[in-house]
């Protein structure tokens, strides 16, 4: 189980797991929202986000010839970038 997912998280005996040892006492020793800030915790959880839903889009390209597989992966992420926009709020100023 990962430092990011788990307040009560440790570290672990093995010496395979050193940069996750680093992260845990990292996030017990500045916070965890600054250290989220500092380690760009949330700018990763956002790509992986995202690339998940690319993936849902499907997870082969279809075209055969490299033109039309740039073209295939740009229509794919025009409709990402619409839903997105579509399910972010519009937010107003109020005075």
């Amino acid at each position: 189980m990962s430092a990011s997912s788990n307040w009560a998280a440790k570290p672990s005996k093995s010496r395979r797991v050193t940069y996750r040892n680093e992260a845990v006492k990292a996030c017990k020793r500045l916070g965890r929202a600054i250290w989220k800030s500092w380690s760009g915790y949330h700018r990763r959880s956002l790509v992986e986000t995202k690339m998940n839903c690319f993936k849902r889009l499907g997870e082969k390209v279809m075209s055969r010839t490299f033109e039309r597989q740039v073209v295939e992966l740009n229509i794919r992420a025009s409709i990402l970038n619409r839903f997105t926009e579509l399910g972010t709020p519009q937010t107003v100023a109020l005075a």
